[in-house]
């Protein structure tokens, strides 16, 4: 059954509580289609009178900000081998080639990782977590959090309740257009992420076998001078 024909047989209460807790639990950093039940119930809004679009994104956006404030203090709390823990649980998101193109991206523009990864699917899940265990100061991560699940849950919600109709007639006309557009964008999507999930992941190892290798005379050096010493002490 498709997410918004089963949306529509549950009252409108239990759709606000579920947009809430999806969107909380995957800002928190657990792997859920947030933005799919987002979308349908904004949807769904525009073609039932049931549903307040304003409550609606009030749940997302409050369920944006409170599940990346969690996930944040669970980050900062259980350091990096919280997101080992979590590639042994969830290996296709949480990966060492994700991990280190989610890192490089806050190494690079710091708390606007938090605020733009809110409509990037990688780094809607790590943004939380990730700055915690990067111990990103909670001031900085607080205001791009707040802005961009403002942005990201108010904005989608209203657009996609604005052009609902407009939309939902468009598809129906053109239905195997925009299911061709659709899968390309989205495979393009999925290639490029994976390429730069594959380029950060060999620039980490690179880096860190160049660490190996200017520790490694140091550690030589340090083993051979207590043999230096004896051998002058038996002269």
């Amino acid at each position: 059954m498709h997410v918004q024909e089963w949306l529509e047989t549950v009252p409108a209460v239990a759709v606000y509580v579920l947009v809430g807790a999806v969107i909380g639990l995957e800002s928190l950093g657990i792997p859920l289609p947030g933005e799919i039940v987002l979308v349908s119930s904004a949807l769904l809004a525009s073609q039932h009178g049931d549903i307040n679009p304003w409550v609606l994104g009030t749940c997302a956006t409050a369920g944006a900000i409170i599940g990346d404030s969690i996930g944040y203090a669970i980050g900062r709390r259980g350091g990096r081998p919280l997101l080992a823990w979590c590639g042994g649980k969830f290996p296709k998101h949480f990966s060492e080639a994700n991990i280190a193109l989610a890192e490089r991206s806050f190494q690079k523009w710091g708390m606007w990782a938090v605020f733009f990864g809110r409509f990037v699917a990688l780094l809607r899940i790590f943004a939380g977590p990730l700055a915690g265990v990067l111990r990103m100061p909670y001031w900085k991560f607080l205001i791009a959090n707040v802005f961009g699940g403002i942005l990201w849950a108010g904005g989608t919600t209203a657009v996609v309740y604005s052009v609902g109709i407009v939309a939902e007639a468009w598809l129906k006309r053109f239905s195997w257009l925009g299911l061709v557009l659709a899968v390309a964008f989205g495979l393009t999507s999925m290639l490029v992420l994976k390429s730069r999930a594959k380029k950060a992941a060999a620039r980490a190892g690179a880096a860190r076998a160049d660490d190996a290798a200017a520790t490694a005379p140091e550690d030589g050096a340090a083993a051979a001078s207590p043999t230096v010493q004896v051998g002058a002490a038996r002269k």
